[in-house]
């Protein structure tokens, strides 16, 4: 039996690739985290670097390295052995195991690595930088954070890109990183003790906080779960909270009788936990834009809960929202023929919309009413929005396919240009591969037939790309 101590992916991966082309079996390594020792252990045991052996490493697929990359930071302490086992497993006759989604050892990986990612977009939501004195005339920025899991060095480059003109350091307790606006470098963990407590801009910040509180909109126990109570500390608007729940009802009831500050979205509708059958069945009840007036029923998304591509459309059709289910029309059925083509099981993604409800207009024809799709007002998408960021917080895919311009830009932002961008990879808020593509009905509605042919092909190109 080997003992191997690791304690970042970079250690696991070197030691794996020497056991691996030693032909060690998982069964005789025993993998030891950080500062951790085997109970039998007289000498120190071997590193990645003193691992001999000969062979070809077989080569991996590239979904296990990024799986990897998330569960590594995960601090469950058999996080090694699983990653080791699993990699075992795939490099010798097991292929294709990443797609077995009941297997006991996939599900406990994704499992870990939906949790990472949570993490990583709790701390995207929480840090708080804080200005700080500096002997020099350059401004400097820290912000100290405590996370569930060792993501530091996953959620730093966000941050990079995000205030790429500021020096700003971010501090935990593992680790700690600084930008220097042109590379990030890693140092030791730092106590909050160490942290700076507040600043001069704080008070702007807690009189905007304060001014954007909705009291009509308070869940306490959805806030709580979503900002839980162990990031107050660090959060200058936390210091607020308190009161203004107490102020709530007197607030709301004032905000009723001007009839101000009743912009509603679906936030108000979620429930209290965030799993995809708790968001479909809360979802049934949605009343957040007057689009439920007119729709049949709200058509949520469906597919693989353990999904690593999410695509993301418009909004359902009309056969979407007599039967209830997302893309199951003519352009659904383009969708299915451009996925198998493509090499892609629809069963094995996620399908939904930005919004949840059809909108239509009505026009007499001589068999009757016939109802004509309408694209969906930036209202409608915003109220709406939510359900959708929840079900991406809830998957945590890899890839994310917009299918549209509507999708892409609610997810770009407006100024996203589907026939300029289409194709390209790029990161968004919940995921760094995230692309868009032509929507299967804008491509039946072409009426050039050459051009329809085109936007086909780079429809199956583009998910043949992510496959």
């Amino acid at each position: 039996m080997q003992s191997i101590h690791v304690d970042t992916f970079d250690d696991w991966r070197d030691a794996a690739r020497r056991l691996l082309a030693s032909g060690v079996s998982p069964t005789d390594v025993q993998w030891i985290g950080g500062t951790e020792r085997s109970l039998f252990d007289d000498e120190p045991s071997p590193t990645a670097a003193d691992l001999g052996g000969e062979g070809t490493t077989p080569s991996v697929p590239k979904a296990f390295l990024e799986l990897a990359r998330y569960v590594a930071s995960h601090r469950e302490s058999g996080r090694w052995s699983l990653l080791y086992r699993t990699l075992w497993r795939l490099t010798h006759g097991e292929r294709h195991l990443l797609e077995v989604t009941t297997d006991d050892d996939v599900y406990r990986l994704t499992q870990m690595r939906k949790a990472v990612s949570r993490d990583i977009h709790k701390m995207k939501a929480f840090v708080r930088f804080r200005k700080v004195d500096t002997i020099d005339a350059e401004e400097q920025f820290v912000a100290w954070h405590r996370s569930d899991h060792r993501i530091l060095r996953l959620a730093a480059p966000f941050f990079a890109r995000r205030f790429s003109g500021m020096h700003w350091s971010i501090l935990t307790p593992d680790e700690s990183v600084t930008w220097d606006q042109t590379s990030l470098h890693y140092g030791p963990g730092v106590p909050a003790s160490e942290a700076p407590s507040e600043d001069a801009l704080e008070d702007l910040w807690k009189a905007y906080y304060a001014s954007i509180f909705n009291p009509a909109r308070v869940k306490v126990a959805a806030m709580k779960r979503e900002m839980p109570v162990r990031h107050w500390p660090t959060l200058p608007e936390a210091e607020l909270i308190d009161d203004l729940l107490r102020e709530a009802p007197a607030r709301a009831d004032a905000m009723i009788q001007t009839n101000e500050g009743f912009a509603e979205t679906a936030a108000h509708f979620m429930p209290e936990h965030g799993d995809l059958v708790s968001l479909r069945q809360a979802a049934s009840t949605c009343r957040a834009c007057p689009l439920h007036q007119c729709a049949t029923q709200t058509v949520f998304g469906e597919g693989s809960p353990t999904a690593r591509i999410v695509l993301v459309g418009e909004q359902p059709g009309d056969r979407e929202d007599i039967e209830g289910h997302p893309f199951v029309g003519p352009a659904g059925k383009l969708l299915d023929e451009a996925l198998k083509q493509a090499g892609i099981e629809r069963r094995e993604v996620y399908i939904t919309n930005v919004v949840k409800h059809f909108k239509f207009r009505e026009t007499e024809t001589p068999r009757g009413k016939r109802r004509l799709h309408q694209k969906p007002d930036s209202r409608e998408i915003y109220a709406c929005r939510p359900w959708l960021e929840a079900e991406l917080a809830a998957i945590g895919p890899q890839v994310i396919v917009c299918l549209g311009a509507t999708a892409a830009q609610a997810l770009f932002g407006r100024d996203f240009a589907i026939t300029k961008d289409r194709g390209n990879v790029m990161r968004t808020d919940w995921c760094d591969i995230t692309i868009a593509t032509w929507h299967p009905a804008a491509i039946l509605r072409m009426q050039d037939a050459a051009r329809q042919s085109q936007m086909r092909t780079q429809l199956v190109e583009d998910l043949a790309s992510v496959k």
